[in-house]
């Protein structure tokens, strides 16, 4: 029987008995430092277990386009040392923090929990949308010198 699992993402409930797919928009700036959730069941120590990150959609095995991955117990492979994964691994938070966001960084991610059996992985899709910083509506000053003769 597998457990049932119930997350909260983007205001929304997800519940499944099986593998998870679920996904959330997560929106930021440039220059800020995005936080993509991804988390999974950690009960006992023989739960923890190797995931990755990747750019879009998940495919059936593994990740397109590896950003991050895990044993399950640190991070084993990083594309880029913006990507990190700041979370408790070993309480099952894999969610990916991306450092200095850029435009580029906006598009799909797949978060992929590889759980043990066939077709088992945990797996969702979320969009990110990275967009310039509002300009702000403050009047612009002006500056006047004094000239000297």
């Amino acid at each position: 029987k597998l457990p049932l699992v119930c997350t909260v993402l983007s205001n929304s409930v997800f519940l499944s008995t099986g593998p998870i797919v679920s996904g959330s928009l997560v929106k930021g700036e440039v220059g800020q430092n995005i936080t993509v959730p991804c988390f999974y069941p950690v009960k006992r120590t023989q739960d923890i277990t190797s995931m990755c990150w990747g750019r879009d959609s998940c495919p059936a095995s593994k990740c397109y386009r590896t950003i991050i991955w895990t044993d399950g117990w640190r991070v084993t492979h990083r594309y880029n040392s913006r990507y990190t994964l700041k979370g408790n691994l070993l309480m099952g938070d894999v969610s990916l923090t991306i450092v200095n966001a850029e435009e580029a960084d906006s598009g799909i991610y797949c978060c992929r929990v590889e759980i043990s059996g066939w077709f088992n992985d945990q797996t969702s899709n979320h969009k990110v949308v990275i967009e310039k910083a509002r300009i702000s509506t403050a009047s612009p000053h002006t500056y006047t010198s004094e000239q000297t003769s």
